[in-house]
């Protein structure tokens, strides 16, 4: 796949296509990643959701950059120094490979096959050879990475991972539409009880003592039921920041599910 005409575009900046992007880039592949304008993602230390607001963003020393016209993305994908991000309106080269990592966990995608010669698509309801050409399975388990050529992957899971007895009580979701403000940073200590945010005029709090591991972007629109605020317990040995284990492996299925469809496809 040269990056002068062929590229493959990830979909979401969150920790699990940030991974997916880097990992592709590690090896060798000309990859774009696509996002919103204000996205809420709260672990930006594990993504490069940053760089959406900042400009840049380094995630396990591999650099991601805000792209804005497309003659700079033709440049940046053939120098190959770092990732291309681009917003959500912007309009530049079709791409070869299309990776959905939106996580858009309650919501049924639209179909996708038509958008580019391979797409892949990360999550439930994901239908393989219907809104996707191939699924990546992306619950916890033996399966986690698998590549599904038909059919779906497992249906959303109740609860998510418990860390030293504490599950969804480690999260706070926005209980109304409005603006997320605050003034703390992920890395901080908080104590249960403690003011960590607002949305408008209503605060929020943290529901267990730890180590904040995410939190959405001052400034950013939230509707309600939101995720906006996540809670390690693990005071001293909470990972804030660089690729987890879990979108490593989601990662290396869609590396995997692209050398393969080249192997076949690609001459």
């Amino acid at each position: 796949m040269t990056p002068t005409d062929r590229y493959i575009l990830v979909c979401g900046a969150n920790d699990i296509g940030s991974a997916v992007a880097h990992c592709l880039f590690r090896s060798g592949y000309p990859v774009v990643i696509n996002e919103a304008h204000q996205p809420t993602t709260t672990r930006r230390r594990m993504s490069y959701t940053d760089a959406i607001f900042d400009g840049h963003a380094v995630l396990e020393e591999v650099e991601a950059k805000i792209i804005s016209e497309s003659t700079l993305l033709r440049d940046a994908l053939a120098a190959h120094q770092h990732i291309p991000v681009v917003l959500d309106d912007f309009f530049g080269l079709p791409p070869t490979i299309l990776v959905d990592a939106r996580m858009r966990k309650h919501s049924h995608p639209e179909s996708q096959i038509h958008l580019a010669a391979l797409t892949i698509g990360l999550g439930p309801n994901f239908i393989a050879g219907e809104t996707t050409h191939l699924v990546i399975e992306t619950a916890r388990g033996d399966s986690l990475g698998r590549i599904i050529e038909q059919g779906s992957s497992r249906p959303l899971q109740g609860e998510p991972i418990e860390i030293e007895g504490h599950a969804r009580d480690r999260y706070v979701y926005a209980p109304l539409a409005g603006t997320f403000h605050t003034s703390l940073q992920i890395g901080d200590q908080v104590e249960s009880g403690q003011e960590v945010a607002r949305i408008n005029t209503t605060l929020l709090y943290a529901p267990i003592p730890g180590i904040l591991r995410g939190l959405t972007h001052d400034g950013v629109p939230v509707t309600q039921k939101t995720k906006v605020i996540e809670i390690d317990p693990r005071i001293g040995q909470a990972q804030v920041s660089g690729i987890a284990e879990r979108p490593a492996q989601i990662a290396q299925g869609v590396l995997q599910a692209i050398q393969e469809w080249e192997e076949k496809y690609v001459h």
